[in-house]
């Protein structure tokens, strides 16, 4: 995988990551409260975008190498 791929990626997920978990888990971040099931539900609200936004730029890449310009 391109390593502009990966830094891309990475820097979605920690804006949306960061985002949502202060949304959701907030409250219990400044209450020193996390469960075990909330430390791993953080961990997937860091993955999902990382994963996203991998697939969208993988897929970007392999439209535009084909010549596709996505518009279909």
């Amino acid at each position: 995988m391109r390593a502009v791929v990966v830094r891309r990626a990475l820097r979605a997920s920690l804006v949306v990551g960061t985002v949502l978990v202060a949304i959701n888990h907030g409250d219990a971040v400044v209450a020193g409260t996390l469960t075990a099931t909330a430390w791993l539900k953080i961990l997937l609200t860091y993955a999902v975008p990382y994963c996203v936004s991998t697939y969208a730029h993988v897929g970007a890449i392999r439209d535009m190498q084909a010549g596709d310009a996505g518009l279909r």
